[in-house]
């Protein structure tokens, strides 16, 4: 799951895409919005996703392991980046790290977040999981304010970066045999998630 360190390249890929989802912000619901709890499991989770994970890649706090941490009545998932370097952050959708899920009926996900730079979502299926080379789609910073937002499914939303590669399989397919959304970045930031909810689908507790 490494990710390659070649020069960056990505800066207009990024601010092509932002126009895409910036667009969303003006959508309902996709706006400043109170934090969610979402601790329906028995073990710490958020919206029912048990698994927010650091994988050691990157400088960050915590280094590896668990990011929840109990939050207003519920949990959040907390990292910081520190330096700029790629930084790789983990949800398994399934809860367990051998099982994919069908998301081609879901519209896409809203997600609960607060960000003092940008970053980028990546959707990982589980025959291409290791690697840079994966479709993400750009998230914006919020000033530090909790925000949530709406990242929809559509092909056109997402894209690669030059210096991770370009995915040697469809969006679709992704969709298809998603393991994972795995957010990374590239600059120091403070990044807390209090939802993470996806149309269509409800994760199995483990």
């Amino acid at each position: 799951m490494r990710l390659p360190r070649r020069a960056a390249a990505g800066v207009k890929v990024f601010a092509a895409s932002s126009a895409i989802l910036l667009a969303t912000l003006s959508a309902p619901g996709a706006q400043a919005a109170p934090a969610t709890t979402g601790g329906e499991c028995t073990s710490p989770s958020i919206d029912r996703l048990q698994q927010w994970l650091a994988s050691g890649e990157g400088t960050t706090v915590p280094a590896t392991g668990s990011l929840l941490v109990p939050e207003g009545g519920g949990y959040a998932a907390k990292v910081v980046f520190q330096k700029n370097e790629w930084h790789v952050v983990v949800v398994w959708l399934g809860n367990l790290f051998d099982t994919q899920v069908d998301l081609t009926g879901s519209a896409g996900f809203w997600l609960t977040y607060r960000a003092d730079d940008d970053f980028y979502v990546q959707l990982r299926p589980a025959s291409h999981w290791s690697g840079g080379d994966k479709w993400l789609t750009p998230i914006p910073a919020t000033g530090g304010k909790l925000v949530r937002k709406f990242v929809p499914f559509a092909p056109q939303a997402w894209t690669s970066l030059p210096e991770l590669g370009t995915p040697p399989y469809s969006f679709a397919s992704a969709l298809r045999e998603a393991r994972g959304l795995v957010f990374v970045g590239k600059t120091p930031n403070s990044l807390g998630f209090r939802g993470l909810r996806i149309d269509a689908y409800r994760p199995p507790c483990r």
